[in-house]
């Protein structure tokens, strides 16, 4: 999550106090949206988080699918490549030995934190004001089983395994760092490596369907053909220096294709389960035609957004306030806290008597907001600052 390290190659005027500024400027958006895709399952989305209430009005649930199915699409796999993209200038800076040490205080630190720490205070949350048990937290502990849970830090051991086997990758095969990386893929190159990733995604969801989960370090397997090779991409771009090549009219081609993907592709995923009457298991995986069809329309939105926004961002974001600037810094320490400030507003709403979708106009911005100013006061804590 840390990137504020200097590519030279990349123009000056992209450059700030030692960051790719439209890069860190988009890693704001992504972590904002972590917060709101969290907060959307809270309120009436699929998915599986510490706490709901799922609103029953058809379109309201509509339109939060549509919005956890496009960020699932491409958020967190461009949260690898944009780590992977800074792992390889970071690994030949401290070598070997001080790279590892490095992860492991980064990433390491803040996994043992949340297993231990974090994680029994937001399932006490749920437990005493969410379900209505009147214990205490010490009597709640007397109980409780499960202390290796990562929960959102997935990303965060699945980044440090990822990190370990490139490691292991480069002392064992000393070749590979001086392998020659071409240029900018062109577009009929992305479409088909997007095909492939489609493929790969469907093949392995035949095993792994969408919500099976790897115990306890919290893998859905069914995403990562996705984040293993959005992870390797990253590490080729910045040998290719591809961050500096994607150029604003190819952003804006694909910006344009995504959009297709949003207002054509999933209409007609969703046609098509009303008239085969499908149920919604049969999109997740286990060899149906469904989920191949799924598979394609999630990695085709997810690439084709990712392309668009760094084409674009790079022409159009390449300048940052003092407080992108502050968000951007407290950005993994919102990763880190936002089940905490997110679980705590939703108690608060808990008893409002009104629709969740509702709740989830108000609990949404404050989520947010709530979470940046906690990230950023607990940086001013010595010692955190060095870890997050």
């Amino acid at each position: 999550m840390q990137i504020s390290t200097v590519v030279p190659s990349v123009k000056n005027s992209h450059i700030q106090a030692g960051k790719i500024v439209y890069i860190d400027n988009l890693k704001v958006v992504l972590t904002i949206l972590v917060v709101l895709h969290h907060t959307f399952i809270t309120y009436g989305a699929p998915g599986g988080w510490y706490y709901s209430e799922k609103t029953t009005k058809v379109a309201a649930q509509i339109l939060m699918t549509i919005f956890v199915a496009t960020n699932q699409s491409f958020f967190m796999g461009f949260f690898f490549f944009i780590s992977a993209y800074f792992t390889e200038s970071s690994y030949h800076k401290k070598g070997a030995p001080g790279f590892i040490v490095d992860r492991f205080k980064r990433l390491g630190i803040p996994l043992v934190f949340y297993s231990f720490i974090l994680s029994p205070v937001l399932s006490y949350l749920v437990y005493r004001f969410g379900q209505g048990h009147n214990i205490t937290y010490a009597q709640y502990l007397g109980g409780f089983h499960h202390w290796i849970d990562f929960g959102v830090l997935w990303f965060v051991a699945a980044l440090l395994l990822f990190n370990v086997l490139y490691v292991i990758v480069m002392l064992l095969f000393k070749n590979v760092k001086a392998l020659p990386i071409g240029q900018m893929p062109c577009i009929t190159t992305i479409v088909f490596f997007t095909l492939t990733l489609a493929l790969g995604t469907y093949l392995m969801r035949c095993i792994f369907p969408v919500g099976w989960v790897l115990q306890p370090v919290g893998f859905q397997l069914g995403h990562f053909v996705q984040y293993i090779a959005l992870f390797v991409l990253g590490i080729m771009a910045r040998r290719g220096e591809w961050l500096n090549k994607v150029d604003y009219k190819t952003g804006k081609v694909f910006t344009m294709m995504a959009l297709l993907m949003l207002l054509i592709g999933f209409p007609a995923i969703y046609y098509l389960k009303i008239i085969t009457n499908s149920p919604i298991e049969t999109f997740s995986g286990n060899g149906c035609w469904q989920s191949l069809m799924y598979a394609c329309w999630e990695q085709f939105t997810g690439i084709f957004i990712i392309v668009g926004m760094v084409g674009i961002a790079e022409q159009k974001w390449s300048g940052q306030s003092v407080l992108i600037g502050k968000m951007s810094r407290a950005a993994f320490g919102v990763y880190i806290f936002h089940p905490l400030i997110l679980i705590s507003v939703s108690m608060l709403f808990r008893a409002w008597s009104v629709d969740p979708a509702v709740k989830l106009l108000l609990v949404a911005p404050l989520a947010v907001t709530g979470s940046f100013l906690l990230a950023h006061l607990l940086l001013k804590i010595p010692g955190v600052k060095a870890v997050i």
